[in-house]
């Protein structure tokens, strides 16, 4: 069976969308699996639908691996996407050839002609998305250096060297879109290029430029990626005719807020093409609701449903007992305490209900269980103290969440002889040492540890009293008894 190119598709008579030539647009630092199901997808449809005219080129942000970049540039950058899942109640299943990709180079191998890419005039978009530990500082990196080991020092020798071919021309410069999830992505990475153009002494022309001529823009990105679909691939290459190494699959829900001026849509026109993408002055309050509401649900739901006995995201969903537990977290518990119109609020819990509902899916509970200390802090901590603000009392479902973090904790939830239990050794400590705990004993003592929580959860009137009830009716009762008591309050 013959790879995946413009001639096979030429020759099967294809009739989709093509992009086959268009100017490189976009330097993209990333050619894995979420980058190219998200931007690249994004990109495509812009192509189709808006004449945009342009393509991406890839460049891998580590550089140690070419395995990636000659699959890609194996096939002509081109590769599958399957996007599944639920939408407006409806099972879809769609594939789209994607074209939007030139090639991809690797800047170890190919780092001559990665920095020529800087005096292409068209180039005026950069995104990335490099792992939440790519935007880091290392001071060890130099400008000689081919490349720079971190990703913000690959950056700023690229934006020296679109500095010295354009630097006299207004209008060269980038919009720079990062897409690593870390608070404020464009600023953090924006700190980390200013400090090596200070380092490597780059001069007060550069520095000026870097903040006038280019724009970090801090975004939110969603969509689940399953990526390479191993046990289907046969399958698929079959029906499709062609053999597809970069075939990659997600969920078909996606959203992506940027943060940035108003005159970007004419830039990027996401909405005439019909894509779920907001560009506004401050994509906070969405962080807010994507961590509140979907994380949340995720981190209030799991380690109860674990102990009651399910596995994975989509059964949870079909168990009765469960779904009305995290149904009143989410709708009665956490909307509340949001900001945003309630009727936004609400169409995005009920595709998150969707989402976790998607049978292309085996969302593991245990995945999502790793560090829960850190989770619940982030994710359901700001929840509780707002609706103990809002309303005077302590919300029901997020309270009981905690005490099933302590017992899934306490009981270490032993799987073929391990535990399955994964979080920092400061954690773990404390639970060893407080297994003879009584319930009151072990929710107080728990509750006072400001440095899981960032402060005494003591604090918050009622709140260590009434998770060591939950507790002690979980412990007498089980997880079922503690989801009913408190959804059926």
């Amino acid at each position: 069976m013959e790879r995946l190119s413009y001639q096979v598709l030429e020759q099967q008579g294809y009739q989709g969308f093509l992009q086959k030539t268009a100017p490189e647009r976009i330097l993209q630092f990333g050619e894995g699996n979420f980058m190219r199901a998200f931007v690249d997808y994004y990109i495509d449809v812009l192509n189709e639908k808006t004449g945009f005219c342009g393509k991406a080129v890839l460049c891998q942000p580590r550089g140690t691996r070419t395995a990636s970049a000659d699959r890609i540039n194996g096939q002509d950058g081109l590769y599958t996407f399957y996007g599944r899942g639920f939408e407006k109640g409806k099972q879809v299943n769609e594939k789209r050839v994607i074209s939007s990709v030139s090639r991809c180079l690797n800047p170890v191998r190919d780092f001559d002609a990665w920095m020529e890419c800087a005096k292409n005039p068209d180039l005026r978009f950069i995104t990335s998305n490099t792992t939440e530990a790519g935007i880091i500082y290392d001071p060890s990196c130099e400008l000689t250096d081919r490349p720079a080991s971190s990703f913000p020092g690959k950056l700023t020798q690229f934006l020296y060297a679109r500095f010295q071919m354009f630097g006299k021309q207004p209008g060269k410069g980038f919009v720079i879109l990062p897409c690593e999830l870390i608070e404020e992505n464009g600023r953090v990475l924006e700190r980390c290029v200013l400090q090596y153009a200070r380092q490597w002494d780059l001069g007060e022309a550069f520095e000026r430029w870097l903040q006038e001529e280019n724009r970090f823009c801090s975004t939110l990105v969603d969509r689940i990626v399953t990526g390479y679909p191993a046990e289907e691939a046969e399958k698929l290459n079959k029906e499709n005719g062609y053999e597809d190494q970069a075939v990659d699959t997600g969920e078909v829900f996606s959203f992506w807020v940027i943060e940035g001026p108003q005159s970007l849509e004419e830039e990027l026109p996401f909405r005439k093409a019909g894509l779920p993408v907001l560009i506004v002055e401050d994509h906070k309050p969405y962080k807010q609701r994507k961590v509140r509401i979907l994380n949340g649900a995720h981190s209030s739901m799991v380690l109860g449903a674990y102990l009651a006995g399910q596995r994975i995201v989509r059964d949870c969903m079909e168990d009765s007992d469960i779904r009305s537990f995290m149904t009143q977290a989410v709708y009665e518990e956490i909307i509340p305490t949001l900001t945003l119109p309630r009727e936004e609020l609400v169409s995005f819990a009920d595709s998150v209900m969707e989402r976790f509902c998607n049978p292309f899916i085996d969302h593991a509970l245990l995945d999502i269980a790793m560090n829960s200390t850190s989770k619940w802090r982030t994710r359901i901590l700001p929840s509780v103290k707002d609706y103990a603000k809002i309303t005077g009392k302590l919300p029901a479902c997020l309270t009981a969440s905690l005490a099933f973090y302590l017992e899934f904790y306490s009981l270490g939830c032993q799987e073929d002889g391990k535990s399955r239990v994964s979080d920092s050794q400061e954690v773990l400590d404390f639970f060893s040492a407080h297994k003879g705990d009584t319930p009151m004993e072990l929710a107080e003592a728990a509750c006072q540890r400001e440095d899981f929580w960032g402060e005494d959860l003591r604090q918050i009137e009622g709140f260590a009293t009434a998770v060591g009830e939950d507790l002690l009716l979980l412990r007498e009762k089980g997880a079922r008894a503690v989801m009913k008591t408190v959804y059926e309050k």
